[in-house]
C-alpha cells in the first residue's frame, strides 16, 4: 500500500520526483463555490521558490502552477470557483541537472534516504533523491494555498526562530520583519547575525539546521477528534512528514517537562460570549486534542542539509567503503524554505478538521 495521501475530508495526494518532468497534487474534498485562481496558489509557491537569495539552493525553478481540474467559471459565477470535484495541480520541473548526481549513483549519501529507499523498493532515483527530495514540498504548498481558502477567519504564518546555535530574542519579535528579510527571521538583530553565519557555513561547503515556528490565529474552539484524531497529534504527524524534520512540539513542548503543575496549567477567568479568558497559552491552543480557541503554536526542528561538499564516509551498493562529497545546488539551511511548507501542512490539517467538525456536529454549533 502506498502512502502518498493525507487527510480525511480534505484529502491531498502528491506526486512527482525532483528530476522528473513535473510534480503536483490532487486535492479532494474542497467545498464548492470557493473563489480560486492560479494566482492564489502562485503567491504561496513564490514564497517557497528556490534561488531567491544566496541562502538557498540556486536551482532556478519558476514553480509556475497550472490548475487542471476542479474549477469553473461563467457569467453566473462572478469569477473562477471550485466545483467540489478533485482539484489537480501541476508544476513543471525546468532546471534539473541530473548529471550532478552521476558520481553517487552507486553510493549511499549519509543522512539521506538513499539506503532506506533501496532497502524497501530495491530501486532508487539517485537524481536529487527522487521522491525523498524536498522538491516534493512544492506540491504541499500548492495544496495549502487551497486549504487556506477553506478556513474562514483563520490566519496562518511562520518564522525561523533558530539557526544552528543562534536563536531569536522574543523581546524583539516583529512579524513584519520576518517578511522583509530572506531568512524569515522576526528578529532584525538575529537576522544580521544569521546572514554572516550562513555565509561561513556555505563557503565551508557545509550546512546547518533550524527551528521553525508556525502559528494559527483565529482558530475556533472545538476542532479535533478524541481520542485517535487529536488535533495536536495530526498536526505533529503532518509537520513530521516534511522532508528533513526530526522533531515537533506543540506549545511549550519539551520545555513543559521542566515545569511544576501550577506553572504549566493555563489558568482561566470569565471571558466574553461564554468563552473563558485564558491567562497563558503553554498548551499551544490545544487541550485533550481539541482546539481551545487560542492561537495554535507549533515548532519543528529541521536537520542540516545532508548534501554537502564536505567528504563523508559511506558505502556503495556492493558494500565497499568509500568517501563521498555531494555536488549540485543545495540549501545551506533548508529550514529557511521550510516556513511556507510548515504553514501549508498546518492549513491542510485545520481545513480537514474544520470540515470533519462541521460534518459531525452540523452548522448550528461552533466552529
Amino acid at each position: 500500500m502506498s502512502h502518498n495521501s493525507f487527510g480525511h475530508l480534505f484529502r491531498v495526494t502528491t506526486f512527482g520526483e525532483s528530476h522528473g518532468p513535473a510534480l503536483g497534487c490532487v486535492v479532494d474534498g474542497c467545498p464548492p463555490r470557493i473563489p480560486l485562481t492560479e494566482a492564489d496558489i502562485q503567491a504561496e509557491l513564490d514564497r517557497r521558490r528556490p534561488g531567491q537569495s544566496r541562502f538557498t539552493t540556486q536551482r532556478r525553478e519558476p514553480d509556475a502552477v497550472r490548475i487542471l481540474s476542479g474549477v469553473f467559471s461563467d457569467e453566473r459565477t462572478d469569477g473562477q470557483v471550485t466545483t467540489g470535484t478533485p482539484i489537480a495541480l501541476l508544476i513543471d520541473n525546468v532546471d534539473q541537472r541530473s548529471k550532478d548526481y552521476s558520481d553517487i549513483r552507486d553510493s549511499y549519501r549519509p543522512g539521506h534516504a538513499d539506503y532506506t529507499y533501496e532497502a524497501k523498493y530495491g530501486i532508487r532515483d539517485y537524481r536529487g533523491g527522487g521522491r525523498s527530495s524536498a522538491r516534493e514540498t512544492a506540491a504541499r504548498v500548492a495544496a495549502g494555498a487551497i486549504a487556506r481558502k477553506v478556513l474562514p477567519g483563520i490566519a496562518i504564518r511562520g518564522a525561523v526562530v533558530r539557526i544552528g546555535p543562534h536563536a531569536v530574542d522574543r523581546e524583539r519579535w516583529n512579524w513584519e520583519e520576518a517578511g522583509r528579510n530572506p531568512l524569515s527571521c522576526p528578529d532584525p538583530v538575529a537576522a544580521e547575525l544569521w546572514a554572516g553565519y550562513l555565509d561561513e557555513i556555505r563557503k565551508a561547503g557545509s550546512s546547518v539546521g533550524a527551528v521553525v515556528e508556525i502559528v494559527a490565529e483565529g482558530v475556533p474552539a472545538g476542532l479535533g477528534a478524541p481520542v485517535y484524531g487529536k488535533l495536536d497529534a495530526e498536526i505533529a504527524a503532518a509537520l513530521m512528514s516534511i522532508n528533513a524534520v526530526k522533531g515537533v512540539e506543540i506549545g511549550d513542548g519539551f520545555a513543559a517537562a521542566e515545569l511544576r503543575g501550577e506553572d504549566n496549567a493555563d489558568e482561566m477567568r470569565p471571558g466574553n460570549a461564554d468563552a473563558p479568558l485564558f491567562l497563558s497559552n503553554r498548551a499551544g491552543g490545544i487541550l485533550g486534542g481539541i482546539s481551545t480557541g487560542q492561537t495554535i503554536v507549533a515548532r519543528f526542528a529541521v536537520k542540516p542539509t545532508s548534501s554537502i561538499l564536505q567528504p563523508r564516509r559511506t558505502v556503495t551498493r556492493g558494500g565497499e567503503a568509500v568517501d563521498i562529497a555531494t555536488r549540485g545546488r543545495h540549501d545551506p539551511c533548508v529550514g529557511i524554505r521550510a516556513v511556507p511548507v510548515g504553514e501549508a501542512m498546518l492549513a491542510c490539517v485545520l481545513a480537514d478538521h474544520y470540515l470533519r467538525h462541521r460534518g459531525q456536529v452540523g452548522g448550528g454549533s461552533q466552529p
